[in-house]
């Protein structure tokens, strides 16, 4: 549990302006995951902690931030839609996208 507090500590710390920078394009957001997901397995996560962190962020996204752009507006949609199973399975689906790029 203590790196989804970590997690958590991070987006608080995040200025408006670096989630403006970072949520701007889909291709950034991509971007920006992939590292803190590179970071994650630097420090020994494995594909289901990493997976669990990305849905948390995308929790975090879809009740506290605006799409900015059309992608992040479907994955808001999707994310409004889905039940806890599903949720898991898109966070999963993100990671390997991103870290597919």
């Amino acid at each position: 549990m203590s790196e989804m507090n970590n997690i958590n500590k991070k987006l608080e710390e995040l200025s408006p302006e670096k989630k403006d920078q970072i949520l701007e394009s889909f291709s950034t957001f991509k971007s920006y995951l992939n590292d803190q997901l590179a970071k994650g397995e630097r420090l020994g996560l494995s594909d289901d902690m990493l997976a669990k962190g990305a849905k948390f962020v995308a929790d975090h996204l879809a009740k506290n931030e605006e799409p900015r752009n059309s992608e992040e507006k479907v994955l808001q949609e999707l994310w409004k839609v889905a039940d806890e199973s599903e949720k898991k399975s898109l966070a999963s689906v993100l990671v390997k996208m991103v870290q597919a790029d």
